[in-house]
């Protein structure tokens, strides 16, 4: 009797060192898989991230030449109207140094008046 127990106590731990092995095969089996998940998401995040990053430069090229185009328009403009004041100083600068030297050699002295 002693030799079954002793047979079935051998198997058992024999069962139970095989159950240890296959539950520390799927302890790192999932260790595992966690890793290439981890991985595989990080890649799909730098992908994706990748990819709309390329939108927007896409998008801002496009964008960037009609503010080129209107900033070039608006200095053109800008410049006309500065002409157009210079022009216009030039005009009228003789009849304006005129008054200011009338104003300033034609005084009229008032004396105040008492309230």
């Amino acid at each position: 009797m002693s030799a079954q127990n002793s047979a079935g106590i051998q198997k058992l731990l024999t069962a139970e060192q095989d159950a240890s092995k296959i539950v520390q095969k799927a302890r790192e089996f999932r260790t595992k898989r966690v890793k290439e998940a981890r991985d595989e998401a990080k890649q799909e995040i730098a992908d994706y991230k990748a990819s709309k990053e390329e939108e927007y430069k896409k998008f801002e090229a496009e964008h960037s030449k009609g503010n080129e185009q209107a900033e070039a328009e608006a200095n053109k403009e800008a410049e006309k109207q500065i002409k157009a004041i210079k022009e216009a100083g030039a005009k009228g600068q003789a009849s304006v140094v005129k008054k200011l030297l009338s104003a300033v050699f034609d005084v009229k002295p008032v004396a105040p008046a008492k309230s």
